[in-house]
C-alpha cells in the first residue's frame, strides 16, 4: 500500500467554484438569483460569471491580485463572490458601514487593484480615493447599479469608470477560469474590523471556504434547492459561507437591499423563502409581527447569544432557529447547538436556554476545547470553570495578511487557534460563551473594538482617561457605553451630547457610543490596569437601551 500516492486523479484542489458549475448542470433551469423583478437561472449565473473572470483578466488581473467589492446584496455582489477568484485573484469584500478614513486605510493595506461599488456607495468610495497619499496607487473603479438608477454610462463616464454590465458583456462565456494550482490558494480576505491603527485581513484558501459551506449545509440539514434570503450581508465573511454553499445546493438566492421587517416578511411571503441567516438584532426586529409565518423559516443566528425569551418568541412567530458560533478567522459557524430530540419534550422556556448555548464543534471540524489559557490545559467540564476558547481545523484562516506575528500570536505552535473568548464547558459537552477577552462588543452582528473607539476618545481634549464596555440594548443588543474621567482645572466640561459628537465625525456610526458617563475616577488594578469587568456590570446595571437607529 505504501506505493499507492497521491495523483493527478484523486488529489484535485478542492474549491467551492466547482459548486456553480455542477449548479448550472444540474439545476441550470431554476432560479439562481431573485431581486426586485431580476431573476436569473443557475446556467446564466454561471454563463455571466465566466463573463465577468473573462473581463478581469483581460485587464491584467489574476492570480494573488486583490479586487475589492463594496456593496449591499444584489445579484452583482453575489456573482463577484465566482466570478472574482474564477479569474485567480483574491476577493475582498469591504463593509459597507465603514467610513471613508477606515475603508482608504484597507485599500491601501490589501494593495487593492480594482473596486466593484454600487452607485449608492459612489460617493463613500471617492472620498475614501481622496484620503490616499499622493505617491499611493489608487484602485480603477467599476460602478454596479441598479435596473433605473438611471444615465449609469454618463455617471461612469463622469468618473472615469467602466460599468459593471458593460464589463461582463465583453467576456467570453467559454472562458476556462482559472484553477487554484493548490487548495491552500488563497480565495478571499475578509477584514475583522475597520481598525485605523492595525488592520487585521484574514486570508483563507479554498480548500477551506469549499470545507466550511459544505459543513454548514449538513450541520444546518439545508435541504436541496432551499429559498435562502439574504438578511446577513455577504461582505460578513462571505455570508458565512453560504455565498458558495447556496449554490452546491441548487437554492434560489434571495437578494434584498435594505433589511426592514416589512422588507423582509414581504421577502418571506413573496418567495416562499425557507432559511435565513441574521445577526439576533434583525431577529429582534421581527418579532413585533402578531401574526405567525404560514410556513416555518429557518434561522441560524450569528454573534452574541439571544436571551431565552426571544428565542422562545421567535419559536411563537415560526421562526426556528439555530445558534452557532464562529469568528472571521474560521470564515462561518464552527460550534453551533446540535439538538437532540429528546429536548423536543421540554417546556418552551427550557428549550429556548439549551438553544442559547453555542454548542459543540461542526463535523468538519477537528477540535474544539476551552482551556486554561496560561497552561493550555482543558477546563472542568462543569458549567462553570470558565477559559479560553480554541479550535483547529480545516476552516482555520491561513493567517493576516502582512502580519506574521499577529498570526503567531492567534494560531499558536501548538496547533490551535486561540479566539480570544471566554467560555465553560457543561457536563453534557456543550460549551457556551461567557465574555470576550479581547472586549469586543458585538452591536447589531458588527464587531466594535473597544481600544479603537477609546483611541478615538482619548484624542478629545478634555478627556484624560475612558474604558468603553458593552451596554444592553433591547434593539441591538449591545452597545458601545463609554466611562470618562477629564481632565482637572477645565475651563468648561463637555457634555455627552459633545463626546457624542466628537466621536461621530472619526468613527463609523456603529461605533460611537450611544451612552456616556462621566467618573471622577476609573476603577483600576494597584498596577493602574482598568477594571472593566467592574464597569461592564456598572453598564449592564443601567438596563437596557430602547434605540431604534444608528445610521
Amino acid at each position: 500500500m505504501d506505493k499507492l500516492t497521491p495523483n493527478a486523479a484523486n488529489s484535485v484542489p478542492l474549491t467551492p467554484l466547482t459548486f456553480l458549475e455542477r449548479a448550472a448542470i444540474v439545476y441550470g433551469d431554476s432560479h439562481s438569483i431573485v431581486y426586485d423583478h431580476i431573476s436569473f437561472t443557475w446556467s446564466q449565473t454561471h454563463r455571466r460569471c465566466l463573463q465577468l473572470a473573462s473581463s478581469l483578466t483581460s485587464l491584467g488581473l489574476g492570480r494573488g491580485q486583490v479586487i475589492s467589492v463594496l456593496s449591499p446584496n444584489t445579484p452583482s455582489m453575489y456573482e463577484l463572490q465566482f466570478a472574482v477568484p474564477m479569474s485567480g485573484a483574491i476577493l475582498n469584500n469591504l463593509n459597507l458601514r465603514l467610513d471613508p478614513h477606515a475603508l482608504s486605510v484597507l485599500l491601501r493595506h490589501s494593495e487593492s487593484k480594482l473596486v466593484f461599488v454600487h452607485s449608492h456607495s459612489l460617493p463613500l468610495i471617492l472620498t475614501t480615493l481622496s484620503k490616499f497619499p499622493h505617491t499611493t496607487p489608487r484602485p480603477s473603479l467599476v460602478l454596479i447599479t441598479d435596473d433605473g438608477y438611471g444615465d449609469a454610462d454618463a455617471v461612469a463616464a463622469a468618473h472615469a469608470m467602466d460599468t459593471y454590465e458593460r464589463l461582463l458583456s465583453r467576456g467570453n462565456p467559454n472562458f476556462r477560469w482559472a484553477r487554484p494550482n493548490s487548495e491552500w490558494d488563497p480565495i478571499t480576505l475578509n477584514y475583522t474590523s475597520g481598525t485605523t491603527a492595525s488592520p487585521k485581513g484574514v486570508l483563507h484558501s479554498h480548500r477551506a471556504t469549499f470545507m466550511i459551506a459544505l459543513d454548514s449545509l449538513i450541520d444546518w440539514c439545508v435541504p436541496k434547492q432551499p429559498v435562502y434570503l439574504w438578511t446577513l450581508p455577504m461582505f460578513h465573511a462571505n455570508g458565512w459561507g453560504f455565498a458558495w454553499g447556496i449554490a452546491a445546493v441548487g437554492g434560489t438566492n434571495v437578494c434584498i437591499r435594505k433589511t426592514n421587517a416589512p422588507i423582509i416578511y414581504r421577502s418571506i411571503e413573496s418567495h416562499n423563502v425557507t432559511h435565513m441567516c441574521a445577526a439576533p438584532v434583525v431577529l429582534n426586529m421581527l418579532l413585533t409581527r402578531e401574526e405567525p409565518l404560514k410556513n416555518p423559516v429557518h434561522v441560524l443566528i450569528g454573534g452574541s447569544t439571544p436571551p431565552a425569551s426571544v428565542l422562545a418568541r421567535a419559536e411563537e412567530v415560526g421562526f426556528v432557529v439555530s445558534h452557532g458560533y464562529g469568528m472571521t478567522e474560521t470564515l462561518g459557524v464552527v460550534v453551533s447547538c446540535a439538538w437532540k430530540r429528546e429536548w423536543d419534550r421540554l417546556p418552551r422556556r427550557e428549550r429556548a436556554r439549551l438553544l442559547a448555548r453555542q454548542g459543540v464543534r461542526t463535523a468538519a471540524m477537528s477540535e474544539v476545547d476551552v482551556v486554561d489559557p496560561a497552561s493550555g490545559v482543558s477546563v472542568k467540564r462543569d458549567g462553570v470553570t470558565s477559559g479560553e476558547v480554541v479550535v483547529r481545523g480545516s476552516c482555520v484562516m491561513m493567517g493576516y495578511l502582512k502580519d506574521l506575528e499577529g498570526t503567531r500570536r492567534c494560531v499558536r505552535e501548538n496547533g490551535w487557534l486561540y479566539t480570544g473568548d471566554v467560555g465553560v464547558v457543561h457536563g453534557d459537552g456543550y460549551l457556551e460563551i461567557k465574555d470576550r477577552s479581547k472586549d469586543v462588543i458585538i452591536s447589531g452582528g458588527e464587531n466594535v473594538s473597544s481600544v479603537e473607539v477609546e483611541a478615538v476618545m482619548y484624542a478629545h481634549p478634555a478627556v484624560r482617561e475612558a474604558a468603553v464596555v458593552g451596554r444592553p440594548d433591547e434593539f441591538w443588543g449591545e452597545t458601545p457605553c463609554a466611562f470618562v474621567e477629564l481632565k482637572e482645572r477645565l475651563e468648561r466640561w463637555p457634555t455627552e451630547e459633545e463626546l457624542v459628537e466628537f466621536c461621530r465625525e472619526r468613527l463609523a456610526h456603529f461605533m460611537v457610543p450611544k451612552t456616556v458617563v462621566f467618573k471622577d475616577a476609573l476603577p483600576k488594578t494597584p498596577t493602574g490596569k482598568i477594571l472593566k469587568h467592574v464597569l461592564r456590570k456598572e453598564a449592564q446595571g443601567m438596563g437596557s437601551l430602547a434605540t431604534r437607529s444608528r445610521m
